[in-house]
């Protein structure tokens, strides 16, 4: 698929860099969707050039490198191995110019089965295998970035998939799961957990509760309000909800869990039928039971509750994240191909917007991670068939190939750059339980000629 014109999907959004938020604008992206109804029209090859084999793992453009960190079963500082299922992630700067990555471990191994990451005292659910890693790193001129300490950050937690970052420094990693003490584990899981970055050892894991009990994927702050907004990934039937704490950045303190409903259409289907570039007038409806009793039995217990108040239906919501006044999310098989389509909502103007939407998986198969780098470059994990790709984007909108996983077929995940642009961290998912054939999760950093190309 190199060289295949995908046009018209993106051209530029946000991303933290420590406790900053950068934000280019996406206004030609909106522009071209209008004018071309988000249907490619020509095929170009753009980006830094052909991949070709650079080591075991991955086939960049000549001229870029990688190096391999925290790889599953490695040894961490306390000697302890490096977990399973690498996924969400980001970046942090710190101080003497260190740089902290927080990384999600989507451990799916079942009670009996998961072995807590930690000590048990420290864990939410001593039975179970999830939670988070912190690497702190220091970048050498010559190796690139070294693991200068690696630990435990969270642990007892199950299935952390995705999450995102907060203005105020910190990780919220999320369960994409409502399972509980019904399936042998011995707390409710299907929550969201605050894992400061600055942390040095694992905090006491509070599940923010308010902020719901449901499949969860990714979140976004709005850094003008605090607002943190949600997505969830259930097929065909998935909600996009907004969380407005009671103190701002104070997240344990509670607060009101809604869901996005479409003004003057109660129930509103958003998975397919839709027309690009139409501004649809939004409501909130209220979650009065944010973490229900039966949502282990009925993972879509808060999604029905805010159907029943007219919510919106969307599909599978997995990337989400903040960017030119605006928050982006992705339906990763939503559209009248089910090949992903990008939503944008305007929290000032109170309106949704499909930005794009996929004619086909040749265009664009299933968006799920994005990242952006410092100098507002895109970088996207696709969640396809052929899902083993890091894309990139153009400043007008054009897909090209970045990065080629030649090690197995393992999907990307946690895609996030440096603060400073120089290094973009990304995950090789590996297996997500003990079950799978034995493919390692592993975390990669590549670096560059990006001042040669678009990132």
């Amino acid at each position: 698929m190199s060289g295949v014109d995908r046009r018209e999907f993106l051209r530029a959004a946000g991303v933290y860099a420590g406790a900053a938020i950068l934000a280019p604008s996406m206004s030609g992206l909106v522009a071209c969707a209008r004018e071309a109804g988000g249907r490619v029209t020509r095929r170009t090859a753009y980006g830094y050039g052909p991949l070709v084999p650079m080591g075991e793992e991955l086939a960049l453009p000549a001229g870029f490198r990688y190096v391999k960190l925290g790889v599953e079963g490695s040894p961490m500082s306390s000697g302890a191995p490096t977990p399973r299922a690498h996924d969400g992630m980001a970046s942090f700067a710190m101080p003497g110019d260190r740089i902290r990555l927080v990384r999600n471990h989507e451990d799916k191994n079942p009670p009996g089965v998961a072995r807590v990451l930690d000590d048990p005292e420290r864990a939410y659910d001593p039975t179970a295998g999830g939670g988070t890693t912190t690497l702190e790193l220091r970048v050498d001129a010559a190796a690139g970035p070294v693991i200068e300490r690696d630990f435990v950050s969270l642990c007892g937690t199950t299935v952390n998939c995705a999450g995102g970052p907060t203005p105020w420094g910190a990780w919220l990693s999320c369960e994409e799961t409502t399972q509980g003490l019904a399936r042998g584990w011995r707390r409710p899981h299907g929550y969201v957990f605050e894992v400061r970055a600055d942390a040095d050892a694992p905090g006491p894991p509070v599940p923010l509760r308010h902020m719901g009990r449901f499949v969860h994927e990714a979140v976004a702050v709005d850094p003008v309000t605090g607002v943190v907004y949600e997505t969830e990934d259930v097929n065909r039937r998935a909600g996009f909800y907004r969380f407005t704490p009671n103190t701002p950045a104070v997240l344990r303190d509670g607060g009101r869990l809604e869901m996005l409903a479409i003004d003057g259409d109660p129930e509103a289907d958003l998975r397919a039928g839709r027309r690009v570039g139409e501004r649809l007038p939004v409501t909130w409806v209220e979650i009065p039971d944010p973490d229900p009793a039966d949502a282990e039995s009925q993972l879509s217990a808060v999604y029905l509750q805010g159907r029943q108040r007219g919510g919106a239906r969307l599909s599978r919501l997995e990337g989400c994240w903040a960017g030119d006044d605006s928050i982006y999310f992705h339906s990763t098989n939503g559209g009248d191909a089910h090949s992903g389509q990008v939503w944008r909502y305007l929290p000032r103007e109170h309106e949704l917007m499909l930005v794009f939407e996929s004619p086909d998986p040749e265009v664009l198969d299933g968006p799920d991670n994005v990242t952006v780098s410092p100098q507002g470059g895109v970088v996207i994990c696709e969640d396809g068939s052929d899902g083993n790709h890091l894309r990139g984007l153009t400043p007008d909108g054009q897909i090209f190939d970045l990065a080629r996983n030649i090690l197995n077929t393992r999907e990307f995940a946690g895609a996030c750059f440096s603060p400073d642009g120089r290094l973009l961290f990304v995950n090789i998912q590996g297996d997500l339980d003990s079950f799978g054939p034995g493919n390692l999760g592993m975390t990669l950093a590549i670096w560059g000629p990006w001042e040669d190309g678009p990132l």
